[in-house]
């Protein structure tokens, strides 16, 4: 197949579903914090010229690995930056984080101490992002390291985060800095690219800190090797989609491309959308689901979520509003195609889902940090990365490798058990119903009736609105159920 072939086969449309489309030498996944921490120190020390850490939370006291490092480097992220900045005197580092993130900041023990001293330290510059949207926030994560290697996902350096793939109920590791309370397992992701795929989310990250400081950053030169020797490239030599959601704000224009790219992706699927996301509440993405899932021959659609949401405000907000969309998007499934499963450990406790990730047909992978509400959608700033399989059958096979991976992760199988049931069933949802078991696996959303109250919230969408305009405006597109609650059809019919 040509290159022009190729191109207009693509569904990835620089100015309408992304941003830019450049070339990655290498690409790669990485499942849950304890690799990616342990894997961002290895990068940062190869640093020379520039660090970009841009994040919803960043917190200095976290300790990315108990592996002693070379030189006697520390492994704790604040420490750490400071001890780059006086070894590499060539090395500029910038740090971005939501500006409610500062509120935090005095209750985080040696934090403010850390900070001041980096205010007397011209080589590392923080900065508390305050422009969005009011009621926005800034949700970007990434992580660009001489504009050679960026880590882009759902991953924050923050407490609350670091887990291993195992999820194991009694995890040592897993416990929030300074106090060393335990919390829940956390399962994520982010994805590592180099290239000028790397350059680009660099590009991104300076816009970013110039919008949130007034103050433009010079690119980095480029030239050095940051990627760390034990991150096994996934994909080679592919072109890597950057999408981003920005609210509108002052001269800064809206941007939705990560909006159409799921709506675009789930309007392309032949077989299968697998995704894992943190919420389930877009009416956008339901609106697109219940389409597709009104077709006889449309694709099946698994989507893995939390069980219960992070907080009193989520679980208010998200959980009615994932109850509603449920509700109604089963009343659609007439070919029963369209399934929400929770993961949960050994002993049945919940592993949170904080991942951003979308697989469609082995085809297209999306990682991320946009969930599936209308926040990612067109108020918050967002960041997703997206690597397309089309004419590469080397990059379907290593999608389709991770589709394998995630799945066995989940349902506590061997990768090989879980390939040989999807080969000999067609389907995501048979392979789970028939491999899901007792101790550590998936098990079916019950949503429940979240009661009227809860209902009403959720379908006014105030506190997940699709745009700065609907916070206190009235609402410029239909509510949570609009079209969803027209011509319903019934399970069993046809």
């Amino acid at each position: 197949m040509s290159d022009e072939s190729l191109s207009e086969a693509s569904l990835l449309k620089p100015g309408q579903n992304c941003w830019r489309r450049e070339k990655a030498n290498r690409a790669a996944l990485i499942v849950d914090a304890c690799d990616y921490y342990r894997l961002a120190l290895r990068a940062m020390l190869k640093a020379r010229s520039q660090i970009l850490l841009i994040g919803w939370d960043v917190d200095t006291r976290v300790t990315l690995t108990d592996d002693k490092q070379p030189e006697g480097a520390p492994t704790t992220l604040g420490p750490l930056l400071t001890w780059l900045s006086h070894q590499r005197p060539e090395l500029n580092i910038y740090i971005l984080a939501w500006d409610e993130g500062l509120l935090h900041v005095p209750g985080r023990g040696t934090t403010p101490f850390r900070m001041l001293r980096w205010a007397f330290d011209p080589k590392i510059s923080i900065k508390w992002d305050s422009n969005h949207p009011l009621d926005g926030s800034h949700h970007q994560k990434i992580l660009v390291i001489d504009d050679a290697l960026a880590f882009c996902g759902g991953i924050d350096i923050t407490g609350s985060r670091w887990d291993t793939r195992g999820h194991r109920d009694k995890e040592p590791g897993r416990r929030r800095p300074f106090t060393g309370r335990r919390y829940d397992p956390w399962h994520d992701a982010t994805m590592a690219v180099d290239g000028d795929a790397a350059c680009a989310l660099g590009d991104l990250a300076r816009v970013r800190w110039e919008v949130a400081s007034r103050q433009k950053l010079p690119a980095a030169p480029r030239g050095s090797d940051p990627w760390p020797e034990e991150l096994e490239p996934g994909f080679r030599d592919v072109d890597v989609a950057i999408a981003r959601t920005r609210g509108e704000t002052g001269p800064l224009e809206e941007i939705r491309e990560i909006e159409k790219l799921f709506v675009d992706l789930i309007k392309c699927a032949k077989r299968f959308v697998y995704v894992e996301t943190q919420y389930f509440a877009s009416r956008m993405i339901a609106e697109a689901i219940a389409s597709r899932l009104a077709e006889a021959d449309g694709p099946e659609f698994v989507v893995l979520n939390p069980r219960n949401a992070w907080g009193w405000l989520d679980e208010t907000v998200m959980s009615p509003a994932r109850a509603e969309l449920m509700k109604a998007l089963e009343e659609r499934d007439i070919y029963d195609r369209f399934r929400i499963y929770a993961p949960i450990t050994e002993g049945g406790a919940d592993i949170y889902v904080h991942a951003k990730i979308m697989i469609v047909d082995d085809t297209y992978l999306k990682v991320g940090s946009a969930n599936m509400n209308n926040r990612s959608m067109g108020l918050d700033s967002e960041c997703d990365v997206v690597i397309e399989g089309i004419g590469r059958e080397d990059v379907r096979r290593r999608i389709a490798q991770i589709r394998t991976d995630l799945l066995a992760e989940h349902l506590a199988a061997e990768p090989a058990e879980v390939e040989a049931c999807f080969a000999e069933t067609g389907s995501i949802i048979k392979c789970i119903e028939r491999l899901r078991g007792k101790g550590r696996t998936v098990v079916p959303m019950d949503p429940g009736d979240p009661g009227d109250i809860k209902k009403k919230i959720a379908h006014s969408e105030f506190f997940d609105p699709e745009g700065p305009g609907e916070i206190f405006e009235r609402r410029t597109r239909p509510g949570l159920l609009s079209r969803l609650g027209r011509s319903r059809g019934r399970r069993g019919a046809g």
